[in-house]
C-alpha cells in the first residue's frame, strides 16, 4: 500500500471541512491516521515523505507531534492563502477543495445558485440537476487541481481583431478535397461550343491538364473576373494548360456569352452544357467555380480564382491565388497545397450527384483505387518511403490487400484520429487525411471483391513525383547533428537528445523547414525547441513551454502561410528529442534540419504554447483513469493548431474552451489516442479565443493489462520523460501580430 500524502490531507482537513464539523477536530482526526502505532508521534517509518516531514518537524528530532503539526499547518495555511491572494501557487495550481472552501461562503459543504451566480458554470458543474453542487461533482468536472496559471502572454504583440462572424459578407473557405471529388477521375464528357459542335474533354487538354472555368453572362461576380479570365487564357497557354469558358447557366442567350468574351478581350473557348451533365457530374456550386483538371483526367483542384471578389465585398487585389497556387503545384508535380475551397459568386441550382466527378459506377484499380492510395497512402507507402511496403502499383496493393483491408476497416489507417465535429459537415481542419465516406466504401468494396479489376490502364493517374531531398525547397540552412545516434536491432530506446548552437548575431525569421533523418523507418518522432542564448536547458522543460518544429513520418515539413514566421534568436541553441523504434537492423541516423528565411518582414510570429498537468498521477491497474487541467486565456488569441502529447497509456485526449460567458465548445477530440502517431491538428482558419477563457484538457490513461503497450501494469505512473513514464500535454500554436518596428529581416 503507498504511503498516504501528508500536506494535501492536512491542508485539505484544515481548509476545506465545513464548520459544523471542525468540532471534531479533523486536523486530530487526520494525524491518528498516520500514526500507526498510537504513541502521539509519526516517525519516518509510518510517514515516508521526508521533505514533509521536514516541514513539520520543528524540534529536528525525526518526529512529528501533534502540536508541531498545528503549529506548521497554521504556516502553510498562511502561505496557501497568500498565494491564492495573488493568483495562483508555486505550480500554478491551487487544491480543488480550497476553490471550492472559498465560494462556498455559508461552509455547508454544498455550493447554491446565490454562491456561484453564473448559471452556465452553475449548470455545468451540477451533474444531478439537483439545485445544488457538491465537493465530487466539481471534481468530476475540475479535476482535483484548478489552474491559476495561464497560457504565456504573447510579448509585445498588436491587439488581435475579433473577426466578425455574422458579416453578411462571403469569402472563400477551403474545403477538405477528398470529400468535394478531388483525386477522382472525370469522364470524357461531351460538351458543345458555341455552334452546336461537339467537343468532348479529352480533346480539350493540353500537356499539362485543363482548366474549366465557370462562369454566367448575367451574374455581376462572374463579370467581375472577365479580365483575370483573359490574363489566365494567357498564362495557361504559356503553361501547356488548355483554358475554356463554360456556361453555367443554360439559358443564357449566345450573343450574351459572345459579348463577354469580347468585351473582356478572352480569346478561350466558350462551351456549353446543356443537359448539365458535366455541372452535375462535378457537383458544381457557383457560377465561379474553375476546376483544374491534369492530363489523365483527375481533378486536382476545384474552387474560388482568388479571393479579391465575393458576396459582398471587393478588394482592390487579390491576397491569395488559390487557382495560380493550383497550377504552380500542379507544373511542378507536387500535390496541391489547397485542393478545395468555395467559390462565392451565383449560386447553381443542380440536382445532388452520388456519383461525384466518376467516369463510371464499376470500381477498378485504373479508375479509381489507385487515385485513392496515391491521394492517402504514397506519401509514405512507396519506394524509398517510410511505410513498411510500397503501394505504387496494382501488384504491391494485391500483395499487401490483406493488411490495407484490416487497417482501414480498423480505422487505424490514414491516421487520423480527430472525432468528426458534430456542429458541422465540413472537417475544420487543414491536414485531415482521413479517408471520405464514399473513398472508404469504393476501397474496401474493391478490396473484397473475388477479381479486384484492373480496369483499363488508359484510366490510370499520372504517376506521382516526388521532389529531391528537400520537399520546401533548397534551405537557407541546414542544421545536423553533431554526431550519429546508433540504433540497435531489437527492443526499445529511451528518447534520445542532442543541441546545436546557432551563430546568427540577429534574429533569424523562419518561413519553411524540414526534418530529415538519414534512418527515417527507425524514426518515431520528433521534437525541437529553440532556447534564447544564456539559457539553461533541462529535461524538465517538456510542458513548461512548447515546441519550436516537430517530425512524425508524413509530416515531416511545415511551410507557414505568406507573412507569417517562426523566430530563431541570435545565438540561440536548438535541442532535439528524438524516439527511435529498433525495426530488426542496427543502424545510424544522423538527422538535420533545413530552413528557409522569410524574404519579407513577416506580420505575424507563430508561437507554440503548452497547457501541461506535471502532477498527474495514475494508479496501478487502471483502465480509465481520467485527469483534467484548466488554464486561463490572458490575452485575446488566434489558435492555428494543437498537439496531444502523452505515452504509451495515454488512451484519449481532449480540447475544450469556455468563454467568459460561460459557454463550452469542443476544440478537439481524440477518443482513440495513439502514441504512435504524434499528430499536429491544424486549421483551415484560425480560432479566435477572447481573454478570460479557460481551456481544459482531458487525458483518459488506460494502466491496465488489457493495454498491451503497458511496461508495468502493476505500478503507479507518475510525470516523467521516458516512454515507461506518462505525460499530459496540450500543446497550442498560435499567432500574433508583428509591431513593424519589431520585426527586422536579415
Amino acid at each position: 500500500m503507498k504511503p498516504l500524502r501528508l500536506l494535501p490531507v492536512l491542508l485539505a482537513s484544515t481548509l476545506a471541512i465545513p464548520a459544523s464539523l471542525r468540532a471534531d477536530d479533523p486536523l486530530a482526526n487526520q494525524f491518528k491516521a498516520f500514526d500507526k502505532d498510537g504513541d502521539g508521534r509519526v516517525s519516518m517509518a509510518e510517514l515516508e515523505e521526508k521533505p514533509m516531514l521536514k516541514k513539520l518537524d520543528q524540534d529536528g528530532d525525526g518526529f512529528v507531534t501533534l502540536e508541531e503539526t498545528r503549529s506548521g499547518m497554521a504556516r502553510l495555511r498562511g502561505a496557501v492563502a497568500n498565494r491564492i491572494k495573488n493568483g495562483k501557487d508555486e505550480q500554478g495550481t491551487v487544491p480543488l477543495e480550497v476553490l471550492f472552501g472559498q465560494v462556498d461562503a455559508n461552509d455547508d459543504g454544498k455550493i447554491n445558485k446565490e454562491e456561484l451566480p453564473n448559471p452556465e458554470w452553475f449548470n455545468k458543474l451540477d451533474g444531478n440537476k439537483d439545485g445544488i453542487v457538491v465537493l465530487d461533482e466539481a471534481r468530476t468536472v475540475l479535476g482535483s487541481q484548478v489552474s491559476r496559471k495561464y497560457l504565456p502572454r504573447p510579448e509585445n504583440s498588436a491587439p488581435i481583431a475579433k473577426p466578425d462572424e455574422k458579416s453578411l459578407k462571403e469569402q472563400p473557405q477551403q474545403l477538405k478535397g477528398s470529400d468535394h471529388g478531388i483525386g477522382h477521375l472525370v469522364a470524357d464528357i461531351t460538351l458543345k461550343d458555341l455552334s452546336g459542335k461537339d467537343v468532348t474533354l479529352s480533346q480539350l487538354k493540353a500537356k499539362n491538364g485543363l482548366i474549366i472555368a465557370l462562369f454566367s453572362a448575367t451574374c455581376p461576380i462572374s463579370n467581375k473576373l472577365g479580365a483575370e479570365y483573359a490574363r489566365l487564357a494567357k498564362e495557361c497557354s504559356e503553361r501547356d494548360i488548355a483554358f475554356v469558358l463554360l456556361n453555367a447557366v443554360p439559358s443564357d442567350k449566345t450573343e450574351d456569352l459572345q459579348k463577354f468574351t469580347k468585351d473582356h478581350q478572352i480569346t478561350a473557348a466558350v462551351l456549353n452544357d446543356p443537359q448539365s451533365t458535366l455541372l452535375r457530374t462535378l457537383s458544381a456550386t457557383t457560377t465561379t467555380e474553375v476546376f483544374l483538371i491534369d492530363a489523365a483526367r483527375t481533378l486536382k483542384y476545384r474552387g474560388a480564382v482568388h479571393d479579391q471578389y465575393g458576396l459582398g465585398y471587393s478588394k482592390d487585389a487579390p491576397t491569395k491565388e488559390y487557382l495560380r497556387m493550383a497550377m504552380n503545384d500542379l507544373v511542378k508535380g507536387q500535390p496541391i497545397s489547397i485542393a478545395a475551397t468555395t467559390a462565392p459568386g451565383c449560386a447553381l441550382d443542380l440536382p445532388a450527384n452520388d456519383k461525384l466527378a466518376t467516369a463510371n459506377t464499376n470500381v477498378t484499380y485504373h479508375n479509381q483505387v489507385s487515385r485513392i492510395l496515391q491521394n492517402h497512402c504514397v506519401e509514405c507507402h512507396r519506394a524509398d518511403g517510410v511505410g513498411p511496403f510500397p503501394l505504387e502499383t496494382l501488384a504491391d496493393v494485391i500483395d499487401n490487400a490483406g493488411m490495407i483491408r484490416k487497417q482501414v476497416e480498423r480505422g487505424t489507417m490514414p491516421p487520423w484520429f480527430a472525432a468528426k465535429s458534430d456542429a458541422s459537415n465540413e472537417s475544420p481542419w487543414a491536414n485531415d487525411c482521413s479517408l471520405s465516406t464514399r473513398d472508404k466504401t469504393d476501397l474496401l468494396s474493391w478490396l473484397t471483391s473475388s477479381d479486384r479489376p484492373a480496369g483499363d490502364p488508359k484510366e490510370a493517374p499520372l504517376p506521382r513525383q516526388f521532389s529531391g531531398e528537400w520537399t520546401i525547397g533548397k534551405p537557407d540552412v541546414v542544421f545536423a547533428l553533431p554526431k550519429p545516434f546508433a540504433i540497435k536491432a531489437e527492443g526499445t530506446m529511451p528518447y534520445q537528445k542532442a543541441t546545436i548552437t546557432t551563430s546568427f548575431p540577429e534574429d533569424r525569421w523562419v518561413q519553411a523547414y524540414e526534418i530529415i533523418p538519414t534512418a527515417p523507418q527507425v524514426v518515431h518522432h520528433v521534437i525541437v525547441r529553440v532556447h534564447e542564448k544564456g539559457s539553461k536547458i533541462s529535461d524538465r522543460d517538456e510542458g513548461s513551454d512548447g515546441y519550436w518544429a516537430a517530425y512524425v513520418p508524413g509530416n515531416t515539413h511545415r511551410i507557414l502561410p505568406p507573412a507569417h514566421a517562426k523566430r530563431l534568436p541570435a545565438g540561440s541553441t536548438i535541442s532535439f528529442q528524438i524516439h527511435y523504434t529498433p525495426n530488426g537492423t542496427t543502424v545510424e541516423d544522423q538527422l538535420k534540419i533545413g530552413m528557409i528565411f522569410s524574404k519579407e518582414p513577416p506580420e505575424y510570429e507563430v508561437k507554440v504554447a503548452a497547457v501541461s498537468h506535471p502532477r498527474i498521477r495514475i494508479p496501478a491497474g487502471a483502465s480509465d483513469h481520467v485527469e483534467v487541467r484548466n488554464q486561463g486565456v490572458p490575452t485575446d488569441m488566434l489558435f492555428s493548431a494543437y498537439m496531444a502529447h502523452m505515452h504509451v497509456r495515454g488512451k484519449a485526449f481532449k480540447y475544450e474552451v469556455t468563454y467568459p460567458d460561460g459557454k463550452t465548445e469542443t476544440l478537439l477530440d481524440i477518443p482513440r489516442y495513439d502514441f504512435n502517431w504524434q499528430l499536429a491538428y491544424d486549421y483551415k482558419q484560425p480560432k479566435f479565443v477572447p481573454r478570460g477563457s479557460v481551456v481544459k484538457i482531458t487525458a483518459v490513461y488506460d494502466n491496465s493489462t488489457n493495454n498491451p503497450a503497458n511496461p508495468d501494469p502493476t505500478k503507479e505512473v507518475r510525470w516523467g520523460a521516458q516512454t515507461y513514464d506518462e505525460m499530459m500535454i496540450g500543446y497550442v500554436e498560435h499567432f500574433v501580430p508583428l509591431p513593424k518596428a519589431k520585426v527586422a529581416v536579415k
